[in-house]
């Protein structure tokens, strides 16, 4: 038996940062090594992941996984 504090579970999202404006960005959740589950996702969100993922390199960066804390 083990004793001692537990870490808090731990979501991720995939984040895409605009190339022209530094404060936009668009992020949707994934899981640790960045796949989306588009069922899951809004239509909006769902549109809005499929656009960003065509115009990495013209408007958004290549995307980052981040984790988020829950």
């Amino acid at each position: 038996m083990t004793t001692g504090a537990t870490q808090p579970a731990a979501a991720y999202h995939l984040r895409f940062r605009s190339l022209s404006h530094e404060e936009k960005q668009f992020t949707c959740p994934c899981d640790a090594s960045g796949h989306v589950v588009m069922d899951e996702l809004s239509e909006l969100a769902r549109s809005n992941y499929l656009f960003a993922r065509a115009t990495v390199g013209r408007v958004y960066a290549p995307p980052e996984i981040t984790a988020v804390l829950q």
